[in-house]
């Protein structure tokens, strides 16, 4: 159907300066879909999220939202790093609810929201915790609850596993995977781990060479496509146990 998206990018192009980084990128993403961006570093996945928010002007083609979504107070961000002084003593509270700037809500309604965004995170009841005491990876899911505050139909994350140990990499997947199954939450999901995307996408954005291949997970992570955009042999394997593999030369894993 012509108007059965949520997001629509066509023909896009963006850079900074001179420099144009993606070019002609074209992607359709659907309500309920989990996507990863995946590609090497400096192929536009970033620069693609940009573009979507609209804080990266395009140069060419345009970004469209499906009717019921709402334009860009309907997206939650979480960037790659927290953006916040870490010599301004902060509770949690106060950092999640930095996330409703730009939105009208009453007291009740904050804290309402601010409840549930914790809660599904897995982080209720500590809301006047100091944010500087938490883990890494509870600093993360802090990130995921400031997006989720706004109560987004899309969340767009860049890179949001980075330094994460593995539980608490697993810890902050499972909570957006809950969302997107159980609310219909649309995810864009920027990293450099094959292997994650492979074990939780629905759908994948493969970045390279300033384009993109985007489809269903096993059209896109097959191995001609793979090597077409890494330069090296890659190979995705799962196993009857439900584990995802990802091989490259010399043994290593992505």
């Amino acid at each position: 159907m012509e108007n059965d998206f949520a997001i629509s990018a066509e023909s896009v192009s963006a850079g900074y300066g001179r420099r144009v980084v993606i070019r002609n990128v074209t992607v359709t993403i659907r309500r309920g879909e989990f996507w990863f961006l995946i590609g090497p570093n400096g192929e536009g996945k970033t620069t693609f999220l940009r573009a979507v928010l609209g804080v990266l002007p395009h140069r060419e083609g345009r970004v469209r939202f499906g009717p019921d979504i709402g334009g860009h107070t309907s997206i939650g961000f979480v960037p790659q790093r927290c953006d916040l002084n870490p010599a301004l003593p902060t509770t949690v509270r106060e950092f999640v609810l930095l996330g409703l700037v730009g939105l009208r809500a009453t007291r009740d309604e904050e804290e309402k929201r601010l409840s549930r965004a914790l809660e599904k995170v897995a982080l209720g009841g500590m809301e006047d915790r100091d944010y500087w005491s938490l883990s890494g990876g509870q600093r993360q899911r802090c990130l995921v609850a400031r997006a989720l505050v706004r109560q987004p139909k899309i969340i767009l994350l860049d890179e949001p596993t980075n330094g994460l140990d593995l539980a608490a990499e697993e810890g902050l997947v499972h909570a957006l995977v809950q969302l997107n199954r159980d609310e219909g939450l649309i995810v864009l999901f920027v990293t450099h781990f094959i292997a994650l995307a492979a074990r939780h996408a629905s759908h994948i954005a493969l970045f390279h060479g300033g384009s993109v291949t985007a489809g269903a997970r096993d059209r896109v992570l097959t191995p001609e496509i793979l090597e077409r955009a890494y330069g090296i042999p890659v190979s995705v394997t799962t196993e009857p146990s439900g584990a995802v593999s990802v091989q490259v030369p010399g043994g290593g894993q992505a």
